[in-house]
């Protein structure tokens, strides 16, 4: 079983993202996960849950911030998500690997601290879509998803694995005013 936490965009904008990546049938991450920006990735975060006071103690001293979602980009033509623009997500992601303490290799592993790249997945070739299906997503969602939204981020969610890539939330924890 394993865990991660993440930003929850506002409920307006996740359901237009939720709609939007429907639309791609072959688009299987509808089935893994709500939209979400990944702000602590799964290295460190295991079923013993010592980790999890850590992570609540490093929220309550993290004051809440101003996240603006951008256009849409590309790993590769594998990935297709959203830019996520805010200094403050990176303070949040080193603070949050701090706490936790993961080992050097699962940070590599899961792409933290200086590879960390906050983003909103739409979709992925790992989740079923071809690559010609992630380009048309990347630019459908120039039109569809805009205006991007700026919003105000008062707490991350953990989620919890209930079976292999499947997830769901777990505990919402509210960041410091």
């Amino acid at each position: 079983m394993q865990y991660f936490i993440g930003i929850v965009p506002s409920d307006g904008y996740k359901q237009q993202i939720e709609t939007f990546r429907n639309r791609w049938i072959s688009n299987r991450l509808k089935d893994v996960v709500e939209p979400h920006i990944t702000v602590k990735a799964q290295g460190g975060l295991t079923e013993d849950m010592r980790w999890l006071n850590n992570v609540r103690e490093t929220c309550q001293t993290f004051k809440s911030f101003n996240l603006s979602i951008s256009g849409p980009a590309a790993f590769g033509n594998a990935v297709v998500f959203l830019g996520v623009e805010s200094e403050k997500i990176y303070n949040l992601h080193k603070r949050l690997v701090d706490a936790v303490s993961p080992s050097p290799e699962l940070i590599n592993r899961y792409f933290e601290l200086d590879r960390f790249h906050p983003h909103l997945t739409l979709g992925q070739t790992y989740w079923g879509m071809s690559e010609t299906e992630v380009e048309d997503m990347k630019l459908s969602a120039i039109n569809d998803l805009a205006p991007f939204p700026s919003f105000h981020v008062n707490y991350v969610r953990v989620y919890k694995e209930i079976e292999p890539n499947k997830y769901i939330p777990f505990e919402d924890i509210q960041l410091g005013s």
